[in-house]
C-alpha cells in the first residue's frame, strides 16, 4: 500500500499538473489529495467522456494531464479516446479503477466491466499496467508511461486495484459560492424558412473576432465550413468526439485564462454533452464564448431532427452560471452579440438559430488531425 502523496509527488516531478475525472470510492485518496494540493489543478467533470475532452484541451494548452475514473465510466470515454485522442495524438495518463475485480465481492453492475477492463484497454490500443502498490515502484511505472507516451503520443493507463492507496481525508472542501443566473437577452424573430444559413452565421462570427482569439469548431460541417472560409492556425477543427468541443475549449481557456476562446458548437453536439455547460458555469472561465449554431437537425447524417426545437439553451446556460447569454437569428444581432461578449468577464453563450442547409461540395481540412493540433498548439505558444 502507498500514500496518495507518494504517487502525486512523483507524478508532479514528471510534470503532471492538470487532473480531471469523475470520482470512484477507490480513487478517493488520490482525488482528495489533488484537490487540496496548491500546485495542482483539478476539474470535477460531469462524465468521463467530458473529462477526456477537457484534458485534451489542457494538453493542447501545454499541460500534462491525468484523467481519473472508474472502469465502468471508461465506457463513457470510449468515443473521445478513439475519435479524439487517437487521430489527434493526444496523450493523457489514465488512472482507471478495477471495480468488479475477480475474487472480490462487489456490486453486480461491475461484474462484466471487471472482467473486460484489460481487454477493453487493449482494444483501444492503450498500453496499461496495474497501478503501483509499493512506493519503490512508482517512479519506474511513471518512467514506463513516459517512454510509451513519448513514442506513441497516446494515452497510457494505470489500472488501480482495491486497497492499494491509503485513506486521505478531505479537510478543506473547496466549493465556490453560488454564482447565480446570468443575464439572458434577445429573441428569435424569423420563421424557420427565413433564417440565415449556418455558413453565413460562421462568416459573421469570423468577421467579428480577431486572430488573437482561439477558435474550437465542433465535428461535422461546422468545422468544415469554418475551414472553407479560410484555413487559419488559430482554428482547431474537432473531428469525431461529438459533444467534446465545449470541453476542449474550456480546457484551453481554463488553463490559459488570458486567452479568449470561441467554441463553435452544434445543437446535436451541445445536447450530447449538456453536462459540460454545468462544468463551465461552475468553474467560470473568464474569456470563453460558447456559440451554439442550431439548425434543429443532424445535418451531416441526412437532416434527421434533433430535440433542440424544445430546448432553451440560453436559460440552461444562465442557470448553470454563464454570465451573459443571447438569442439571435439574424446577421446584425449576431455581430452585435459577439462584439458585446468580448467585453464580458466570465463564460457567455450565443444561441443562434440557422437554416438546415450547406454547400453540396464542402471541402475538408487538408491537414491531418494531429497536424491541425500541432499547428494550433504552436499558435497558442506564440500568442
Amino acid at each position: 500500500m502507498i500514500k496518495a502523496e507518494d504517487f502525486i509527488t512523483q507524478a508532479l516531478s514528471f510534470g503532471y499538473t492538470f487532473f480531471t475525472g469523475v470520482p470512484c470510492s477507490l480513487l478517493t485518496p488520490l482525488i482528495n489529495y489533488v484537490i487540496q494540493h496548491p500546485d495542482l489543478k483539478y476539474v470535477m467533470a460531469t462524465n468521463e467522456g467530458e473529462a477526456t475532452g477537457i484534458a485534451a484541451g489542457a494538453h493542447i494548452a501545454g499541460f500534462k494531464t491525468v484523467v481519473m475514473c472508474q472502469n465502468s465510466g471508461l465506457g463513457n470515454a470510449v468515443n473521445p479516446l478513439t475519435s479524439l485522442n487517437f487521430p489527434f495524438r493526444i496523450p493523457t495518463l489514465l488512472v482507471v479503477t478495477l471495480r468488479g475485480e475477480q475474487g472480490l465481492k462487489d456490486e453486480p453492475q461491475h461484474e462484466l466491466m471487471g472482467e473486460i477492463t484489460g481487454e477493453l484497454l487493449n482494444a483501444l490500443r492503450i498500453k496499461w499496467e496495474f497501478f503501483p502498490h509499493e512506493s519503490h515502484m512508482i517512479k519506474e511505472s511513471l518512467e514506463r508511461a513516459e517512454e510509451t507516451i513519448a513514442k506513441e503520443g497516446l494515452p497510457y493507463a494505470f489500472v488501480m486495484k482495491k486497497g492499494v492507496v491509503e485513506k486521505t481525508d478531505l479537510k478543506n472542501r473547496k466549493n465556490s459560492a453560488y454564482i447565480g443566473a446570468g443575464k439572458v437577452e434577445g429573441s428569435f424573430k424569423r420563421n424557420y424558412a427565413d433564417r440565415m444559413l449556418r455558413f453565413e452565421a460562421i462568416k459573421v462570427i469570423s468577421n467579428a473576432i480577431s486572430y488573437e482569439d482561439a477558435i474550437v469548431a465542433t465535428t461535422g460541417k461546422i468545422g468544415r465550413e469554418l475551414c472553407d472560409l479560410g484555413d487559419k492556425d488559430n482554428q482547431l477543427y474537432v473531428v469525431g468526439s461529438m459533444g467534446c468541443a465545449s470541453g476542449i475549449g474550456f480546457g484551453i481557456q481554463y488553463t490559459i485564462p488570458q486567452k479568449r476562446v470561441i467554441v463553435l458548437d452544434g445543437d446535436g453536439a451541445a445536447l450530447m454533452k449538456m453536462g459540460t455547460l454545468a462544468t463551465i458555469g461552475y468553474y467560470h472561465p473568464s474569456k470563453l464564448i460558447h456559440i451554439i449554431l442550431d439548425n434543429e437537425a443532424h445535418e451531416s447524417t441526412g437532416g434527421q431532427f434533433t430535440v433542440s426545437s424544445s430546448v432553451d439553451f440560453c436559460n440552461i446556460a444562465s442557470a448553470c452560471g454563464y454570465e451573459q447569454c443571447y438569442r439571435v437569428d439574424n446577421e446584425s444581432d449576431l455581430s452585435n452579440a459577439v462584439n458585446s461578449l468580448r467585453e464580458v468577464r466570465g463564460p457567455s453563450l450565443i444561441h443562434v438559430k440557422v437554416a438546415c442547409c450547406s454547400a453540396s461540395e464542402l471541402a475538408r481540412p487538408a491537414l491531418k488531425p494531429f497536424q491541425v493540433k500541432e499547428r494550433f498548439m504552436k499558435y497558442l505558444r506564440s500568442n
